[in-house]
């Protein structure tokens, strides 16, 4: 007999490989008779850790084969290794009852059984066989081969001599005890007060089916006055047999009601469950007792009974049916209703639903499950939905206040309107026409792009200027044409405004956009790879259309929600540094760089077009992705010249060792360097020439600082340039990086990973102070300051001092430091006119003691605003 078996694969321990730096991410497969169950994966990891439970179904004599496999998002899974239980031997050792039985196996290469590759642990539970029956059946696949046919089974429980010998006739002349089920001395049902206490009820000679077929009914049942009432199964004596014929499908009988005194009522060959027939005279069977079942009550309107045989089955006095399987109580908030039909539902009194599934406690277990992933990754969907690029405030509607359009007033006679769909229409109340275009900007298309550090804005009266962000400077002459918009215009002040570089930013993508929309149909499961393959299909221009994203299966028109959850989903996926194509700035820094070593994948220049692309396609559309990049990759995009000050913030140690060289002499340290350093990638090192012939060419007092700036250099390329060049090549191709050119590295940040509103209150209770206190005048200072800023300003402070404009998904209590967590810190350090110092490895700000409100406001406002790197006094 078949009975269901509880796998729990705990945990494994494999073998490292050197050769490559991540580890595999593991999962398990479990197989026995033609099933086969899988566990989730875990990722990167030699000791993976699931405790998830797989039901099987199997019998004594069943071998379950374990196989680990390791997942591959880009080419097929591979096998790490393999182990084999045999359930038989574990019943022996475990008194043939499994319960929560924890085996280590041994995992074996599937090349050769000799070579150990790991170990795995499982626990087994849930299964009590009969020993009798085990040893009997045991003795029956010695005798013939490994099958057993069934014959026939006497009511004693003994086989006769005539077996059959069909082939597809099975032995499972075995009794599988269920968990609850009381047993006599001998692991028998216990029979019944009512019934005959000489006689054990027989052994089962064929397993119950696995969907019990609706009975057939009964010429008396129509004759029935009771329909609910459940006729007993037939009466049968010690020497009546119940012939089994194998291969039959099961499927409950008919028993024809006998007159008192007439013919003996003859019962045909029975397989399944006793059918509901009509009321008989027969004698009743043997129930068993309410002792004998420990499982729990029946749900309402369930019966337990036994047949002839001694199976167990369960009557359903509701539907008129009966089972083999033990029917389950609903769980707790479920009701079971009929409605006008007559069909069954089931309503979820605590969610307020409903469903034709009658529940278990194992799928209500597993929704409940499900629904805390999914809100999990609703909560990192809504923190990733609250990020924007300038304050709330800013974000409203436009409103008449001129302030807030970039490209100024209209035109005298011209109205700006938004119809019914949302799309802003232009009206000309002179010639009474309408017109999609914005008239301010009709003649600009074909204007070129301002030369590199120039930006072009609008007064308050429409009229244009330019500033140049190089010298600071503001002017009404076009750079390009050397014509003044304005003769004897008042000067401007030169005023460092993110909001307008934004808006300006905005303007000239509206220019680039194309008319209509494209359609990127991608699935979940399968996210990166339809997303690279639709998007490289395009032609890079069609990118700059309106995005319809569809997720196959989900009904849902896409009006700028789906797409921004594509863009957080797909960026999650590509920025993987688990794929190889990309690694973390450094141990305490999980901001991204290119990694060198992503040459282990073939295709990876295709994917970094791939990636060019998309990250291109985020900023023209104006979505944000889920992780950032170092600093210096920024300045890559704006096609920022690198310096030495860059590299402390992807290598605090390697840029403090320069700096070490820089400030002392190294001929008197005795230090041997030569123009050449030493790199290894992937276990493999090689050296590296800063110069030709600089393995020969020894650094000395008079040219390290050639060698600072060729090692700074290198440290911030190395290796990657073919990989840049084909990200470029991809970004280019949506968004030229001229368009860039007002933006410095952080605001760049700003604008493609987006910012939260700040939490003043959370950020003062998660701060602490060295050699301040909480009352010091300069921190109460400090937070009047905090206070008084915009949401935007906020933000650079706060990028100044921890690097990053992006909080944890616990705001400031999860700040992360060199060392693991990290609170935002004030420390008394210098003079009162230094400038404040940031420590972006520890989130700390040193604060000198300033004398005055206006003192500190001065200071930090030139850090925050005027400065690029940390520690300038």
């Amino acid at each position: 007999m078949k009975a269901q078996l509880q796998v729990t694969v705990l945990s494994a321990k494999l073998k490292e490989n050197k050769k490559n730096w991540f580890g595999p991410s593991p999962y398990v497969e479990v197989t026995v008779d033609g099933q086969s169950k899988k566990t989730e994966k875990c990722n990167n990891t030699h000791s993976p850790k699931w405790k998830q439970a797989l039901t099987v179904i199997v019998t004594p004599f069943s071998k379950l084969i374990f196989r680990v496999w390791s997942h591959q998002t880009l080419k097929a899974d591979i096998l790490l290794g393999m182990a084999t239980l045999e359930i038989s031997d574990t019943l022996k050792t475990n008194d043939m009852k499994l319960c929560e039985v924890v085996q280590t196996l041994q995992l074996c290469s599937d090349r050769d059984l000799n070579d150990v590759v790991g170990d795995l642990s499982v626990c087994l539970d849930g299964m009590q066989v009969d020993p009798e029956t085990f040893s009997s059946a045991e003795r029956d696949r010695a005798e013939n081969g490994s099958a057993v046919p069934n014959g026939e089974v006497r009511q004693n429980g003994d086989c006769d001599d005539s077996r059959d010998t069909s082939p597809s006739s099975d032995c499972e002349d075995w009794v599988i005890v269920p968990n609850g089920i009381a047993a006599n001395g001998t692991g028998s049902p216990a029979p019944s007060p009512g019934g005959s206490g000489a006689l054990r009820p027989p052994r089962p000679a064929r397993p119950p089916p696995p969907t019990p077929r609706r009975p057939t009914a009964s010429p008396a049942s129509s004759n029935s006055p009771t329909p609910s009432e459940v006729s007993e199964a037939p009466a049968s004596d010690g020497s009546s047999q119940a012939s089994v014929v194998g291969g039959l499908e099961p499927e409950a009988a008919a028993v024809a009601a006998a007159a008192d005194g007439g013919p003996q009522a003859t019962r045909a060959p029975q397989a399944g469950p006793p059918a509901l027939t009509a009321p008989t005279t027969a004698p009743p069977t043997a129930r068993l007792s309410p002792t004998a079942s420990s499982n729990g009550p029946l749900p309402p309107g369930w019966e337990q009974r036994v047949d002839q045989n001694g199976r167990v089955y369960f009557v359903d006095h509701i539907e008129k049916r009966t089972t083999w399987d033990r029917p389950e109580t609903l769980p707790s908030g479920w009701e079971r209703r009929v409605d006008p039909m007559g069909r069954v539902y089931f309503v979820d009194h605590i969610t307020r639903t409903t469903t034709w599934q009658r529940p278990t406690q194992e799928s209500v277990r597993n929704y409940e499950e499900w629904q805390h992933q999914r809100s999990q990754l609703q909560g990192a969907m809504q923190q990733f939905n609250q990020r924007f690029i300038y304050g709330l405030q800013d974000q409203l509607p436009p409103t008449p206040n001129k302030e807030f359009d970039p490209l100024g007033p209209l035109p005298h006679g011209w109205e700006k309107r938004t119809d019914t769909n949302g799309r802003v229409y232009y009206v000309h109340h002179t010639t009474r026409t309408t017109q999609w275009e914005d008239p301010r900007t009709q003649g600009l298309l074909n204007d070129k792009p301002l030369p590199e550090g120039w930006e072009m804005r609008f007064t308050v009266d429409g009229i244009p200027y330019f500033v140049d962000h190089n010298r600071r400077t503001t002017t009404y002459i076009d750079p390009r044409t050397g014509k003044s918009s304005l003769e004897n215009g008042p000067q401007i002040t030169y005023v460092r405004d993110f909001k307008a570089k934004v808006q300006y930013f905005r303007f000239w993508c509206q220019q680039l956009s194309m008319p209509q929309h494209i359609k990127i149909t991608v699935t979940r499961k399968t996210l990166f790879e339809d997303s690279f393959q639709q998007i490289m299909s395009f032609h890079p221009q069609d990118l700059r259309r309106r995005l319809w994203i569809i997720f196959p299966g989900e009904e849902g028109l896409d009006y700028g929600g789906v797409a921004r959850e594509w863009f957080f989903l797909l960026s999650h996926e590509v920025l993987n540094p688990m794929y190889c194509l990309f690694e973390y700035a450094g141990k305490d820094n999980y901001c991204l760089q290119i990694n060198p070593a992503s040459y282990i994948n073939p295709d990876h220049l295709k994917y970094f077009k791939f990636i060019g692309r998309f990250i291109a396609m985020a900023l023209f559309h104006g979505k944000f992705i889920d992780t950032g990049f170092s600093l210096p990759f920024y300045k890559r995009i704006l096609n920022k010249p690198l310096a030495l000050k860059d590299l402390e913030s992807i290598d605090p140690e390697f840029y403090n060792s320069l700096i070490w060289i820089k400030d002392n002499h190294i001929e008197e340290c005795g230090l041997e360097m030569y123009f050449s350093v030493d790199k290894e990638i992937l276990g493999e090192v090689t050296t590296h020439e800063l110069k030709p012939d600089g393995g020969n060419v020894l650094v000395t007092e008079e040219n390290k600082e050639e060698y600072i700036r060729l090692v700074a250099e290198w440290r911030l390329s190395r290796g990657v340039e073919e990989q840049t060049q084909a990200f470029f090549e991809g970004f280019n191709e949506v968004l030229p990086q001229q368009y860039l050119q007002y933006f410095d590295a952080k605001e760049l940040e700003v604008m493609l990973c987006g910012m939260q509103e700040i939490d003043l209150a959370d950020w003062q209770r998660n701060t602490i102070y060295r050699h301040y206190a909480r009352s010091s005048k300069q921190i109460l200072w400090f937070w009047q300051f905090v206070k008084e800023m915009d949401n935007e300003k906020r933000m650079r402070l706060l990028q100044f001092v921890t690097g990053t404009c992006r909080l944890p998904m616990g705001g400031f209590a999860d700040l992360m430091g060199s060392n693991g967590p990290q609170k935002f810190c004030i420390e008394k350090v210098g003079k009162e006119n230094w400038l404040p110092r940031s420590h972006t490895c520890f989130n700390r700000l040193d604060l000198p003691p300033y004398k005055s409100y206006e003192q500190m406001k001065e200071k930090l406002m030139f850090a925050i605003e005027e400065t690029e790197g940390f520690g300038q006094e």
